[in-house]
């Protein structure tokens, strides 16, 4: 088939290429950055360079493909410390952009890399713009079949441990404890986005992605064990200490209050609501497995 992979090859899109490659497939992969061709060539895919903003250019790249796979992100939006940035804004543009361009180019076949929370516009802070996005996708007609992808946290953010790990020797958060919640791998969900291309397409669906379920103290022992420090704590301060932190390092307003209310809304179960009604089947990489890459960030890491 001929697959259009957005959001360049990130922790998701460079193993979901491999995969899709692999299987034989004809995939172009989008990117904002030219210096990118060389590594996505070198996976055995085109490379389509132009922007998320881009109408006219996406129409031009989805046209003719069989599956195209969306996503976005805070950093398409631009630099977080940017304080005349609204993300949810320009991430909703880029949502009308999509529309526009699958509109245009004719393609019936969609997955979209959205998120958990994106059930609700309510209490799930600075993530509500994957809400918006698929909001704005479902207009599209009912010929057009849609894949709606939705993992939970990522791995990968626990790499912002690091520096409170370093600095203040805990980890540091408005959420904590012994309450389990979902994590999960790039490489599970770039398996799962794999597996749905294979699969067939019938209006629009749901699915979640998860890898293990584990409690924020849970978390702090595995991590700590993995860079020799067994004594590792979780340390829950107030939405306002971590909300104040955050702008003095000079984070957008936006953001910092978004990502105080995220956490947050895992402290509530706001945020699992959906989730847990629609349980997956766990993926292959457990916690464990990440410790060790986060160990090596953990020793590589100058703070």
């Amino acid at each position: 088939m001929n697959i259009v992979l957005t959001g360049s090859i990130g922790n998701i899109g460079k193993p979901l290429t491999k995969e899709l490659v692999q299987k034989g497939h004809s995939v172009t992969v989008i990117s904002s950055k030219e210096e990118r061709i060389a590594a996505i060539e070198a996976l055995g895919a085109k490379a389509a360079i132009g922007s998320m903003f881009d109408a006219e250019f996406l129409t031009e790249t989805f046209t003719g493909a069989d599956i195209v796979y969306l996503m976005e992100t805070m950093e398409a939006a631009g630099d977080m410390f940017d304080k005349n940035i609204d993300f949810i804004g320009k991430i909703g543009e880029i949502g009308r952009h999509y529309k526009t361009a699958v509109e245009r180019s004719g393609v019936k076949k969609i997955i979209h890399l959205s998120s958990i929370g994106a059930h609700t516009d309510k209490g799930t802070g600075i993530i509500v713009f994957h809400y918006h996005v698929e909001q704005i996708l479902k207009q599209l007609p009912d010929d057009i079949a849609i894949k709606f992808i939705r993992p939970v946290g990522i791995y990968f953010n626990m790499f912002s441990f690091i520096s409170t790990i370093k600095n203040k020797g805990a980890i540091v958060s408005n959420w904590g404890g012994d309450q389990k919640e979902p994590w999960v791998s790039p490489l599970d969900i770039a398996d799962v986005v794999a597996e749905e291309i294979e699969k067939p397409f019938d209006g629009k669906t749901v699915r979640y992605v998860a890898s293990d379920e584990v409690s924020p103290n849970e978390i702090a022992k595995s991590l700590g064990e993995s860079i020799g420090k067994a004594e590792l704590s979780w340390k829950v301060i107030s939405d306002q200490e971590l909300l104040k932190s955050w702008l003095d390092i000079g984070f957008n307003e936006q953001v910092a209050k978004g990502f105080v209310e995220t956490q947050a809304s895992q402290a509530s179960g706001i945020l699992y609501e959906d989730y847990y009604q629609h349980p997956p089947v766990l993926g292959k990489v457990k916690l464990a497995d990440f410790a060790k890459e986060f160990a090596a960030a953990y020793q590589n890491e100058e703070v």
